[in-house]
């Protein structure tokens, strides 16, 4: 039992003392060492169950953040695997069209070219077409003239188109066939630029 007494000691009234008289405890009968390890086990297993409680509650709110990270990890590889799809299925249709305007230049491709030589034709005098063969990097072109300056004119108005790098003549040679009057047959080759 433990007392307490915070009740001024009484002193003999004939010594007087300089200090003032404090209040006093006494500690009675702390119990048996039994009772004292009972509870030192006991305040020991009172906070071994609270940190056991703390992490019990701790590691529950880990699982639950757990199972709603991949809830929404789930949900974002769903996610994912459209988008992936879509940038697929937009690949896909980018090719496609591609191919489709690819093969729309390539089909004006010639016929550009039979207009572009047609008209540089029309604008020489004394020139006449007789074939011209696309070999793909270049073209060569047969025909009469008149002269071997109309030759020379075609020539430079060919090269000024600016669809040709390269133009080198293959034979001139004079047609005897004709009587009436001069006529040269030529055959050219023309290297394609890049247009």
């Amino acid at each position: 039992m433990i007392r307490i007494n915070l009740l001024e000691i009484q002193k003999p009234k004939g010594k007087r003392s300089s200090m003032p008289s404090m209040p006093t405890m006494e500690i009675g009968d702390m119990g048996s060492p039994r009772l004292k390890v009972l509870l030192a086990f006991g305040l020991a297993a009172a906070f071994n169950f609270y940190i056991w409680h703390h992490l019990d509650t701790e590691k529950k709110s880990i699982e639950q953040n757990m199972a709603k990270a991949e809830q929404k990890n789930r949900e974002l590889a769903d996610v994912k695997a459209r988008y992936l799809a879509r940038q697929r299925e937009a690949e896909n249709y980018k090719r496609r069209v591609d191919v489709i305007d690819q093969l729309r230049k390539d089909q004006s491709g010639p016929v550009n070219l039979m207009a572009m030589v047609g008209e540089t034709v029309n604008n020489t005098e004394a020139i006449w077409l007789n074939n011209m063969k696309d070999q793909g990097a270049s073209v060569d072109i047969e025909g009469m003239a008149l002269s071997s300056d109309a030759v020379a004119n075609l020539i430079s108005n060919l090269q000024k188109t600016g669809f040709f790098r390269n133009i080198e003549i293959k034979e001139s040679i004079q047609d005897e066939t004709i009587k009436d009057m001069q006529a040269f047959q030529f055959t050219l080759t023309c290297e394609k630029g890049k247009s």
